[in-house]
Parts: structure tokens; C-alpha cells; sequence
């Protein structure tokens, strides 16, 4: 009678961390779980194989915005050929308008919200009875404290070979309309003692990359310092042995106590994502969104110019009433203060989000296929939508990759979001293409651009190209190599 959890991962690197948060609560059922992961991109019909191999009783899928077409396309399959095994679906996917969702409609049953323990209690009526009555049933939210903690199912290959997610905390007490977490009455935190335990547990059993999914890493100070001090505590007793650590910050909490902290560790150890999304005031209000934009700048600035952290920073075109002339704006002002990436992303109409309410008052359009991406707005047409997606994409390639620091520092110029824009332009209209284009053909293009576009001089534009080939081979991470290239630009 054997119970699956499974999923499809985006890539091979990332380790669910659901899974395990529901294998590590199965308490009697736990003997006859198994976890067997996927990566999006295989054959429906390979995965139903690979699934029928177990003999399962029940299979749990965990449905996300980036799999819940293929896992539609497995579940049918499987309700087609092997109609006697039940399917149970969870995950923010389908925990939302789930009476309007196709994968739904196939499956047996339905969890909403957490499943630590929803999904154990609806396995035993299963297989014990009595049999669940309803289709649909809602996760029940435990304290904290009754949790299992799942740390410990991380083996001995995910340890060596992938990123592992780690959580101190749930939930997040601020209601910015584009985020699930809105729908959320505040965070809760681990028991911090508890936590650190089983950080140290993976520690001694070789773990060396962490990346945390608590939405507000740095919202309780006390247990954020207590976190860095854990990781501190590794480098400096042992500095040979590279560590790295993934947080997520609020962008105007930054108190001089964690910054303290952050001095101390050495380049390639933390990374910080940072969620700005709009520097425009109307905008963030609108959307519920509380933030004290001169904190928030004078925060990245001294963290760029003061910290080893590698810098990643979120921006969302698409915003309701926020026109291209003030995302540019602000992508300009976020440029400045030095970060090492700038995420571009365009707004998604995640199931369940208070977003939808502004569909009407700003035009917004969303694609209804997932992952429902904004195809326009009363502020923005389609056709600049279309190139905002194409800027996002060679950003990604140029800029963020930290592969043409120097030649980056040429194309921006003083007005980076027009003249990045203007560059974008040119390189669809002599390619055709965001995707699948090679390094060196890369190159070869910015060679181009740089002289007939910008008229460089053609040494000088070769010289260019060769310190950044240069840069690339050099063991220096993307944080060196972007900071570097302000530093010339300054």
C-alpha cells in the first residue's frame, strides 16, 4: 500500500522542500512513503512509468504555477490507465479557485492551504476508512511546534548535488496584492533553538549551500542575528570551507546591529534578495504595499558599497496604473545604487491573489494559461509589453550573467533603462530571438552594437570585449565582476 509524494521541479539543483515537510509528518504511514522527484521538460508518459514502477496506493503531487500544466497532463494519464490509485493534489496552485482548474476536476482529492497534517489524516481514510466524503479539504494549521521538521530527509546526494531549502519562519504580515503571502495573518517563526539544531545536523553531514524561504528573513532581529551568527560561527572556524547562505530581506529594515553582522562574512557567502518591486508611491499604495523608499535606497546603497553580499533586487513591470516612464524611472534609481542584479520580472496573476481586483479601474491582461503573465495594461499596451519581456530577458543575458561588465557600463551610459531598451531593440531585430542564443554569438553581437551602433572605435571595442572574456575566466564572482565595472563607470 504504497504512498507517493512527488513533483516537478524547475530544475534538477532545487529540492522539495514540500515533499519533505510531508514525508517528515506521515508518523505510522512515514514506513510506506516514498519521495520520487521529477524535472519539467520529461515525457508524461515516461513519469507515469516511473510512478507505476512503486505499485502505488496514493500519489501526492505538488502543484505549483511552473508544473501544473505537465502534472494535468501526468494525472490524466494516470487516471486513464491506473484509475484505481488516488490522486491527491496540494500546493498553492490548486489551492485557490480550485473548482475552475482542469487538474482538479481529475483528481480524487484536494488539499488547501498547509498539508503537514492534511495529507497523513486523508491518507488514513483512505486506506482505513472511513472514505473521505468530500472532494476538497482544507489544511488544517497546526502550531508550529507540532511540526516534524524535515531537514533530516535531505539525503546524502541532495546534500552533495543541490541547493537545500531551508525555512525559520511562515507566513509574512505585510499584503502586497501580487504575492500569496498577502492572504497571510503574519509570520511564524520556528523555535529557534530547534532550528539551529537541525542547521547543524546538515552542517555535520556535509550541507555547505542554504537558501532560506522565509519571505521576511530580517523581520525579528533577535533570531536573524542568532541565524548569521550559525553561519559565522562555520567560516571563520573553518575558512577554507566555502559556505553559502540565501535570504530574503524587507528592504527598509535594516538596523545597525544586522549590519554589524553582515560586515563579517567574506564574498561568496551571502546573497540577498531584496523585493523593491516599485519605487512609485501611488503604486504601492495601491497595491498595499508598505515602504519607506529613502530606507530602502540608502540600505542597498550602504550594503553595495559596504558588504560582501552578492545583491539581487526585484522589480515588477505591469503594476496597475504604473506606466513605463515610472518603471523606468525607477530602474534607473535602483541601477544606481549599485546592486549587483536587477530581477526584472513581469507581474503574474497568481490564483488567489487580491490583484485581480484592480482588473477592471486599470485594464489589466492577463495570459490565462500559466504562469499568467500580464499581456497588457490601461498604462501599458501589449506591443510594450512585449519589449519589456524582451528587456528582461537580455538583461538576464548581459547584465545580470556579470559576463560583459566592462562593455555594460558603455551600453548604459547615463540613461540605463533607454539606452539598455534601445539596445534590446537591436538585438531582436538581428536575431529574432530571446532564447538559445550562444556565448560567443552573444559577444559578437555587443562587438557589433558597440561599434556601428554607439561608433566605438573598432580596437577599443575589441579591447572591451577581451577584458571582460578576460573577467569571465578569472575566479572572481558576478558581485566582483559588476561592482568593478561601476567603479570604472564612476
Amino acid at each position: 500500500m504504497t504512498i507517493l509524494l512527488t513533483t516537478l521541479n524547475a530544475r534538477y539543483a532545487h529540492a522539495s522542500l514540500g515533499l519533505r515537510c510531508l514525508y517528515a509528518n506521515m508518523a505510522e504511514l512515514q514506513e510506506q512513503t516514498r519521495i520520487v522527484e521529477f524535472v519539467i521538460g520529461a515525457r508524461a508518459a515516461d513519469l507515469v512509468e516511473r510512478l507505476l514502477a512503486h505499485a502505488p496506493a496514493i500519489i501526492g503531487f505538488g502543484v505549483y504555477i511552473w508544473n501544473v500544466e505537465e502534472i494535468t497532463h501526468v494525472v490524466a494519464l494516470l487516471k486513464r490507465i491506473a484509475p484505481h490509485i488516488k490522486i491527491v493534489l496540494g500546493g498553492p496552485e490548486v489551492s485557490h479557485e480550485t473548482q475552475e482548474q482542469e487538474i482538479t476536476r481529475l483528481a480524487d482529492y484536494v488539499i488547501t492551504g498547509w498539508g503537514d497534517t492534511g495529507f497523513v489524516a486523508l491518507c488514513r481514510q483512505i486506506l482505513h476508512g472511513p472514505q473521505p466524503l468530500m472532494k476538497v479539504h482544507a489544511g488544517p494549521q497546526p502550531p508550529l511546534a507540532e511540526l516534524a521538521l524535515p531537514y533530516a530527509y535531505y539525503d546524502e546526494r541532495d546534500i552533495r548535488e543541490r541547493t537545500l531549502y531551508v525555512e525559520a519562519s511562515r507566513g509574512c504580515p505585510f499584503k502586497c496584492e501580487f504575492c500569496l503571502s498577502a492572504l497571510d495573518k503574519t509570520a511564524w517563526p520556528f523555535e529557534t533553538a530547534r532550528f539551529l539544531a537541525a542547521l547543524e545536523d546538515l552542517y555535520q553531514r556535509g550541507a555547505r549551500q542554504f537558501k532560506f524561504v522565509d519571505r521576511t528573513f530580517n523581520l525579528n532581529i533577535k533570531t536573524s542575528l542568532a541565524i548569521l551568527q550559525f553561519f559565522l560561527d562555520k567560516i571563520e572556524a573553518h575558512p577554507e570551507d566555502p559556505l553559502y547562505a540565501h535570504f530574503e530581506l524587507v528592504p527598509d529594515h535594516l538596523p545597525d546591529a544586522l549590519k554589524t553582522a553582515i560586515l563579517r562574512f567574506p564574498p561568496g557567502a551571502l546573497q540577498f534578495e531584496i523585493g523593491i518591486q516599485t519605487f512609485n508611491p501611488q503604486v504601492q499604495a495601491r497595491i498595499s504595499r508598505k515602504q519607506d523608499n529613502d530606507k530602502a535606497c540608502a540600505n542597498l546603497a550602504w550594503l553595495a558599497a559596504h558588504s560582501q553580499a552578492h545583491l539581487h533586487v526585484d522589480l515588477i513591470a505591469g503594476l496597475p496604473g504604473e506606466d513605463v516612464a515610472s518603471f523606468a524611472a525607477g530602474f534607473d534609481r535602483l541601477w544606481s545604487l549599485g546592486v549587483d542584479e536587477i530581477q526584472f520580472g513581469i507581474l503574474k496573476r497568481l490564483r488567489g491573489t487580491p490583484i485581480i481586483r484592480h482588473t477592471d479601474e486599470f485594464g489589466l491582461v492577463f495570459d490565462p494559461l500559466p504562469p499568467y503573465a500580464i499581456q497588457a495594461t490601461g498604462s501599458i499596451s501589449f506591443l510594450e509589453m512585449q519589449e519589456l519581456v524582451r528587456f528582461a530577458r537580455y538583461w538576464d543575458l548581459v547584465a545580470n550573467s556579470g559576463r560583459f561588465a566592462n562593455s555594460l557600463r558603455i551600453l548604459l551610459g547615463e540613461s540605463p533603462f533607454a539606452n539598455f531598451m534601445r539596445f534590446s531593440r537591436w538585438l531582436f531585430a538581428n536575431t529574432d530571438a530571446t532564447h538559445r542564443i550562444a556565448l560567443e554569438r552573444l559577444a559578437g553581437l555587443v562587438l557589433r552594437y558597440l561599434e556601428q551602433e554607439l561608433g566605438m572605435p573598432q580596437n577599443e571595442a575589441a579591447l572591451l570585449l577581451g577584458r571582460d572574456h578576460a573577467r569571465r575566466q578569472a575566479p572572481e564572482g558576478n558581485s566582483g565582476q559588476v561592482r568593478q565595472a561601476r567603479h570604472l563607470a564612476a
